[in-house]
């Protein structure tokens, strides 16, 4: 529908000819929404896809802007992967040979233990799939004020990597608030700097409050990594 009514404002009116006796576009709908769905899972760059594809860096770009805007819409969220492929010939090699690269371990399903979170594993999933749409419409509202205007199409060939994912920002704030920890604590549970820790409680404090969010402290503060690890066992 979407396609008809572009066409329709290019051509000025009703079609001329018969519908399908014009040129045909190089991606379906359904490899669009595939093309669209691998991207915002974090696999790969515009860039790889168009070089798999053998099309264009434009058209990649302005087909996963305007499928975004349909998956938006819907209120479709699609998490991120901890795969990183950075090249055409890495990601075919996965592809034939099954070889991933090489990824950081992640402690997220450690971290989310009741007795840490406060809550069930089920109550902090649904609290994620709340706030993460929030979260990423918070992100592209920065990131808009400092383009100054809307992201043009296929401009953006490749895509910035988040050294933690938008569920462990919430996750680490979430630990945070309960002071399970210090932020120290987080940056090596997570493996990143402090300060990405503290940006990401920054970030994260207003969903929370705007979840109406009021965790009870936990009854001990763990100092080191790893005495948090030892405090739990791994489920």
């Amino acid at each position: 529908a979407r396609a008809e009514q572009r066409t329709f404002h290019q051509r000025g009116g009703e079609r001329r000819r018969a519908k399908g006796a014009g040129s045909h576009s190089l991606l379906s709908d359904a490899d669009r929404m595939l093309i669209t769905v691998v991207y915002l899972r974090r696999i790969c760059s515009q860039k790889v896809l168009s070089d798999m594809l053998e099309v264009s860096d434009f058209t990649i770009g302005y087909w996963i802007a305007e499928t975004r805007k349909l998956l938006t819409e819907h209120h479709v969220t699609v998490p991120a992967t901890t795969m990183r492929f950075t090249t055409a010939a890495q990601l075919r090699s996965f592809l034939d040979n099954d070889n991933a690269p090489t990824q950081r371990p992640r402690i997220s399903e450690t971290l989310s233990h009741p007795a840490l979170t406060g809550m069930s594993r089920e109550e902090l999933r649904q609290m994620i799939e709340r706030l993460t749409p929030l979260q990423a419409a918070r992100l592209e509202r920065l990131r808009y004020q400092r383009r100054g205007g809307e992201r043009l199409p296929g401009a953006r060939g490749g895509i910035f990597q988040q050294k933690i994912t938008d569920a462990e920002r919430i996750l680490a704030a979430i630990l945070y608030q309960r002071k399970v920890c210090t932020r120290q604590v987080l940056s090596e549970l997570f493996e990143v700097s402090a300060r990405t820790i503290g940006n990401a409680l920054i970030e994260t404090r207003p969903l929370l409050e705007h979840d109406d969010y009021n965790p009870a402290p936990a009854p001990t503060r763990h100092r080191t990594a790893a005495a948090l690890r030892a405090s739990i066992s791994p489920c």
